[in-house]
């Protein structure tokens, strides 16, 4: 008798799915080799982009992408041709769902980085310039027709040099640390502090107003305000004016960022003329966005009698690069130039023996007669003032040069000017590097034979002669450097100042503070050796040790 048992039957239907079996996983030869291929672009992009000088920014964008790609790329997969359950597979989707619409309805951009990383916040939060208290009615008379040695009057200091010889300060900040004496909450925007006579003008965005705002230096007490009813918004770029106000002879200066120039007594903030940009081009609020959606910039620059801004345009023009105000009266003086404007500030110069104003523009820079506006000469500089902006002042230099800089993979250049007997005038390139001084919305500054600046977020020295990088070193992001004598004082993106050497031969860090909370754009400003700083929330100010022996 046969007692094997019987053999097995064939199943004639398939085994539902229902439970996980070794090897479901696994994606297959095509996914993989997607996978592989993001991933080594994405370990590869950085390193290559960085030694070609790409901003990170940019990286960081191409990061995300190709992050992007890999892990659309597994859902896919998983989706569709994984061998799991139907069940997990929806249940997935289902989850890919629910926070594809919940985190966009819960958190929103609350503004990025200056290498565009996001800051998020709660929907329901309000802009935090919403939430501060309104000014009252604080107008106290301030004496702004009285100068001093110590005065910074506009951006970037007297003559926007981003450099003063003294005082000498102390170079021993864990002996003699900066003493903070005063911090306050703080409007919106990214303007720095203009200084006359122990009184700092800034403006700020609180809610729907813009302000041009006048506080005492030694107290931190606002002495009085003028607002307008603007408010200027992007995700990339923030809340609030640009633009730092211009002080001469007692008056205020300031330009918004929605175009909005005015003109204010200095003593009380009371409006002496006003003038809109947007209607004086014919522009809806739309449209100026389209052509600078960044926010008008500039920092009003004095020039005899007149008072003179840039002007641009619609996006695809036509453009008008410059426009001269009477300063008394606010009337148009003349306006030069058919170039879109871009987010740097105009700069006087003595250029082969004559004055003339400098003016970067989208994707030239020009100069202009101070009495007529007429273009005396112009040098490419390619950007677009939607994208790979240009925002640095140019630089006057000795023997006719003006130093140029920008990010964006930019870099610097010196142009040599000269006029030949019969009055031409003639541009020559000295030298240009993309690799270096690679300013994204940072100023340099120029010490001895030396130029100092944020490289992309690092601190860099270059040889101003011939263009040659002396060190690069230091992560301080997106901030600003101010020159004081044989040092800099670098405000870092984070809100540290941070205390460096002036040296040619290496990166000497000498002391820092924990100045300010949160993202800073702003560039500092001096008072004697009061340091004023700012961001989008926060202003204070700090006293500086002085050198005792002088050296």
């Amino acid at each position: 008798m046969n007692h094997d048992p019987p053999p097995p039957v064939a199943s004639t239907s398939e085994e539902p799915e229902t439970r996980f079996r070794r090897g479901d996983w696994s994606p297959g030869p095509v996914a993989w080799a997607i996978i592989g291929t993001c991933l080594v672009a994405m370990v590869v992009t950085y390193p290559v982009g960085l030694h070609w000088q790409r901003s990170r920014a940019d990286l960081n964008v191409a990061l995300l992408v190709l992050g992007l790609i890999v892990g659309t790329t597994l859902i896919v997969w998983f989706l569709c041709r994984s061998r799991y359950a139907f069940r997990v597979r929806m249940g997935l989707a289902a989850t890919l769902l629910v926070f594809t619409i919940l985190l966009p309805a819960v958190f929103r951009i609350d503004g990025v980085s200056g290498d565009l990383i996001p800051r998020l916040a709660f929907r329901w939060q309000p802009a935090r310039d919403r939430e501060l208290e309104r000014y009252g009615d604080v107008i106290s008379a301030v004496d702004l027709r009285t100068t001093t040695a110590e005065d910074s009057p506009e951006f970037l200091g007297p003559q926007r040099r981003n450099w003063r010889s003294g005082p000498l300060l102390d170079r021993d900040w864990r002996a003699s640390p900066p003493r903070k004496i005063w911090e306050i909450p703080f409007g919106a925007g990214w303007s720095s502090f203009s200084i006359v006579h122990g009184y700092a003008v800034t403006m700020e965005q609180r809610g729907d107003d813009e302000l041009v705002t006048c506080l005492d230096v030694a107290t931190g007490e606002i002495q009085w305000f003028h607002a307008v009813r603007t408010r200027h918004e992007t995700v990339l770029g923030g809340v609030g004016p640009r633009g730092t106000p211009t002080i001469h002879e007692g008056r205020v200066y300031a330009l918004g960022a929605t175009g909005i120039l005015r003109c204010l007594d200095g003593e009380t903030g009371a409006e002496i003329w006003v003038d809109n940009i947007q209607e004086r081009l014919g522009l809806d609020p739309q449209s100026d966005r389209i052509g600078l959606p960044w926010g008008r910039s500039a920092s009003p620059l004095i020039v005899g009698d007149l008072v003179v801004v840039p002007w641009g345009g619609p996006g695809p023009g036509p453009h008008v690069s410059l426009a001269a105000y009477r300063r008394e009266s606010g009337e148009i003086a003349w306006t030069a130039g058919e170039h879109q404007a871009s987010y740097a500030s105009p700069v006087l110069a003595t250029l082969a023996g004559r004055l003339q104003i400098l003016s970067v523009n989208q994707n030239y820079v020009t100069s202009h007669c101070p009495e007529s506006g007429t273009v005396l000469w112009q040098h490419p500089w390619p950007g677009l003032s939607v994208s790979n902006v240009n925002a640095s002042n140019p630089v006057p230099l000795p023997e006719d040069r003006v130093l140029l800089s920008k990010g964006y993979g930019g870099g610097a250049e010196v142009i040599q000017i000269a006029q030949t007997s019969g009055g031409r005038w003639q541009v020559a390139s000295v030298w240009a590097n993309h690799r270096v001084l690679q300013t994204k919305y940072t100023n340099i500054v120029i010490h001895e034979q030396f130029a100092y600046g944020l490289s992309d977020g690092i601190l860099e020295c270059v040889r101003l002669s011939d263009g040659r990088r002396q060190w690069k070193g230091g992560r301080y992001g997106q901030g600003q450097v101010l020159g004081v004598g044989d040092v800099l004082l670098v405000q870092a993106e984070g809100g540290e100042v941070v205390l460096v050497a002036a040296d040619p031969d290496r990166l000497q860090e000498l002391g820092r503070i924990p100045a300010l909370t949160g993202i800073t754009w702003n560039q500092p400003s001096l008072y004697g050796n009061r340091l004023l700083v700012r961001n989008a929330e926060w202003a204070a100010c700090f006293e500086l040790a002085l050198r005792d022996d002088g050296a």
